[in-house]
């Protein structure tokens, strides 16, 4: 599964075009760093840039960025609403997934360290990517702006995390960071009210609202003894979020940024917000995305619903996230396109043929032709992730059996792990295809010198190895699918046991065709200890799923003689 990442550096100019342009020219000119959005602000005289992809080419293309624009933006020239200290202000790191937010913090400070040292700019680190509690918050980094940073500089309290103490007049200082996503998310009311919209904003909201004696709306503020306003905080932590009216729907909403959705997410939020609104009188008629999000929130938020309603949660991701759509009401004012709208969706190359979105017919077409790609290794992969499936299957049908109410949740989580290992199968079907196109990409390399035949052997290794490896996933997977389908005859819905034994079939025929890849595979391998290593590994998995094959059959055809 790939890590990725999202970059947001933010640039000192937001009127030249052409200025703006030739920064964001060097991130699309980095393979695998994928351009989302560029937002020029004039009076703020700032662009926001979102960028995304795994985390090399996103630093890479992230530096050269900061490069450019440390070379044709100077600071001595700059004014601008938004408090600014460099050339590239800010340039925050974000998990999206399969990615931790203390491996996003590493590639944070590699990124701060390389600009630090090639571009010789101060570097101050920032949120959690911070040396010092000090240093998290991005204002203090900041303060003095531009105009003070020579004087701050000066301070051995501000020494920078890296790069030079010396003061860079043109492209000033430079925040890196690593934080966690935000989703600007509003909520649909059924009112035009501003004020009750406030209201349910204020009931929400991490700062709430100030406390008041007597009258809630019109007492007076109470204040501490440094004067400042008492606090009644909002129910929501990470949770910003104000009322009002937009003309173009004629509603009134509550405009959310969810700071931290790992704290707040968005459907706690809409349910609060529902929630809050209900006691006031009112209704959330549904919600409007604004921006992009990661597809693990609309998956949790698609859980959660799901779990709600005591049904289980292996079904297909399109399934999950068409029900967070419904249950969330992001359809509620204009239609919402998922591929538009998650991020992971927006990085798929599309122009890339894959094997799992074609049509059955077309999968046994391709397979069937003169090509020796798909072969033996895909196919594997696909009868094991059709066996996985009628495992699941069972599982789904077992957690809606009338009078089986109570056992819901034992069943849906036999699904959700069928679901997994249904996903895995799936991407083998395609990169067994890729690995054996590596192979004969390895074999094309030139070998007219010394050197080049040793880099040309040395490439048919790696890609033979690797396509040894696939098959061998494969086979785990498959085996690992057997203990669902051993489950499903045994606890399952006692008419769909043949289901399962037709699933335990292909596990068996997945297990046993990946090993004949495994195997003539790392026939061409000269890493003898690796090839005795997994073949010795494959042969107990291929022992073993014989024998739980078996046992299940025996166990099938037990129960229909019964």
């Amino acid at each position: 599964m790939k890590q990725i990442i999202e970059c947001v550096p933010n640039f000192s100019e937001g009127n030249d075009m052409s200025i703006i342009k030739q920064i964001t020219d060097q991130i699309e000119s980095v393979e695998g760093a994928k351009l989302l959005d560029v937002d020029p602000g004039k009076a703020t005289n700032r662009t926001v840039v979102t960028l995304i992809g795994e985390p090399e080419p996103v630093l890479e293309a992230a530096f050269r960025a900061i490069k450019k624009a440390s070379e044709i933006i100077d600071m001595r020239k700059h004014k601008g609403e938004h408090p600014r200290f460099g050339a590239t202000d800010v340039c925050p790191l974000v998990p999206i997934s399969n990615i931790s937010m203390d491996e996003t913090v590493v590639f944070a400070r590699k990124l701060a360290e390389r600009v630090g040292k090639e571009l010789k700019i101060p570097i101050y680190c920032y949120e959690n990517a911070a040396f010092t509690a000090e240093r998290r918050n991005l204002a203090n980094c900041r303060a003095g702006e531009y105009e003070g940073l020579q004087k701050k500089l000066a301070d051995p309290k501000w020494k920078p995390d890296f790069g030079p103490v010396e003061f860079n007049a043109t492209a000033g200082a430079t925040a890196v960071g690593a934080r966690d996503f935000l989703v600007a998310y509003n909520v649909n009311l059924n009112t035009t009210s501003v004020r009750r919209a406030n209201a349910v904003a204020y009931d929400i909201r991490e700062k709430g609202r100030p406390k008041r004696e007597g009258n809630s709306v019109t007492g007076k503020i109470v204040k501490d003894k440094e004067g400042n306003p008492v606090m009644i905080h909002g129910s929501l932590k990470e949770c910003k979020a104000i009322g009002w009216f937009i003309e173009e729907y004629g509603i009134a909403q509550i405009s959310i940024n969810l700071t931290n959705i790992s704290v707040t997410p968005v459907h706690v939020a809409f349910e609060e917000a529902s929630k809050k609104a209900m006691e006031r009188g009112l209704r959330v008629t549904g919600s409007e995305l604004v921006g992009l999000i990661p597809k693990k929130a609309m998956i949790d938020a698609g859980k959660y619903f799901l779990r709600k309603q005591k049904r289980s949660v292996g079904i297909s991701e399109e399934e999950i996230i068409k029900i967070a759509i419904k249950s969330l009401g992001l359809d509620d004012l204009k239609p919402f396109n998922p591929r538009e709208k998650i991020i992971e969706y927006l990085l798929e190359d599309n122009t890339k043929k894959s094997l799992i979105n074609i049509t059955c017919k077309g999968f046994a077409n391709d397979t069937a032709s003169e090509s020796p790609a798909p072969g033996g290794g895909s196919v594997s992969a696909y009868i094991g992730a059709l066996g996985v499936s009628l495992g699941t299957m069972v599982a789904n049908l077992s957690s809606h059996k009338p009078g089986w109410d109570d056992r819901w949740e034992e069943f849906s989580i036999w699904a959700e792990k069928g679901q997994a290992l249904k996903d895995e199968l799936l991407y083998l079907v395609d990169e067994d295809t890729v690995s054996f196109n590596k192979i004969m990409d390895a074999f094309g390399l030139p070998k007219n010198s010394d050197a080049e035949k040793t880099t040309r052997k040395k490439a048919i290794q790696n890609a033979t190895k690797y396509a040894t490896e696939i098959p061998f996933r494969t086979m785990t997977k498959a085996f690992e699918s057997l203990e669902i389908i051993k489950a499903m005859v045994e606890i399952g819905n006692p008419n769909s046991i043949t289901d399962a034994g037709v699933g335990a079939l292909c596990a068996r025929s997945a297990v046993m065709g990946a090993f004949l890849n495994v195997k003539i595979n790392a026939s061409g391998l000269e890493d003898k200890k690796f090839v005795n290593d997994i073949l010795a590994k494959g042969k107990v998995i291929e022992e073993k799923t014989q024998a739980i094959e078996k046992e299940i059959l025996e166990m099938i055809n037990k129960k229909i003689n019964k």
